[in-house]
């Protein structure tokens, strides 16, 4: 059954992927479609901040902390040319070259943002995967739609492209796990926010929806 997740924060991947495994079974094909503005790439030796927040997908992926995933119950790492990242517009220097030095994709959120054509490399995902882990952390939003986040960062995508991006992944019938975190409540700007990561996750579970009607 699909799963839906709403809350928290991007330290929840390797649970989240070990929750799949668990009811597929360790070989069972998953990809990552990552919507972020930055890649949470980093090891302790790529690291500028050392925040944990910035680690989650390169735990998943085998590159640090095996405890983390293991705790996690995700038995196996992801393989990197399983992971499609979207946006990531703002990575700290050795991070990029880590990614770089991978099988990741990088694909642009819309027309006319850096990254490879999104419809191609979601395609190319779903073709190889038996399941599809679509993770969205709000930041991918320009600034103006979540100004109160705690990694808000400008020049990102409207929230029409970043819909637009959704439907392009829901429409490979293939995501068994659509996630929004990181909706900050607090603060000045924590109604927009919230607006914001309802407008998502409607937005998400319609396309949802269409693929099962």
């Amino acid at each position: 059954k699909p799963v839906l997740v709403v809350g928290g924060t991007c330290d929840a991947v390797p649970g989240i992927v070990g929750g799949i495994q668990q009811a597929h079974g360790p070989a069972a094909k998953i990809g990552l479609v990552w919507f972020d503005a930055h890649g949470d790439f980093n090891t302790p030796r790529t690291t500028l901040s050392g925040m944990l927040g910035g680690m989650p997908v390169a735990v998943s992926a085998g590159l640090a902390y095996p405890e983390w995933r293991t705790l996690s119950r995700q038995e196996a790492p992801l393989p990197t040319d399983r992971i499609v990242m979207v946006d990531v517009r703002n990575l700290d220097p050795a991070e990029e070259q880590l990614i770089r030095a991978t099988d990741v994709t990088i694909a642009a959120p819309a027309p006319g943002f850096p990254g490879e054509d999104l419809q191609q490399a979601i395609d190319a995902l779903a073709e190889k995967c038996d399941i599809l882990y679509l993770h969205i952390d709000a930041d991918i939003l320009d600034g103006r739609y979540v100004p109160n986040h705690r990694t808000i960062e400008p020049n990102g995508p409207s929230m029409e492209q970043v819909q637009a991006a959704i439907d392009t992944v829901m429409n490979t019938g293939k995501v068994g796990v659509f996630a929004v975190v990181s909706i900050w409540t607090d603060g000045a700007g924590g109604v927009t926010a919230v607006e914001s990561g309802t407008q998502l996750v409607r937005a998400g579970v319609e396309a949802w929806a269409r693929q099962t009607a």
